[in-house]
């Protein structure tokens, strides 16, 4: 189930960026240029550097106690 639930998020990211890029109307900005507005400083780049390492930690470390026998 949880695999189903991953597939539905990353197929509505890309069809979403898809979209975006496809419209010639920019209402709606795509995921990379919010992306690239994020990332053009320093400070953007550290948050976003941040909040990558928070989401492995919590998606892969945390995940590992049963190897390390916790």
């Amino acid at each position: 189930m949880g695999l189903v639930v991953w597939g539905v998020l990353l197929g509505a990211v890309v069809a979403y960026q898809g979209l975006c890029l496809v419209r010639p109307d920019d209402r709606w900005p795509s995921l990379s240029h919010i992306l690239q507005s994020v990332t053009s400083n320093t400070a953007g780049r550290w948050i976003l550097f941040g909040l990558w390492l928070w989401l492995g930690w919590h998606l892969f470390v945390r995940g590992w106690q049963t190897f390390f026998g916790g």
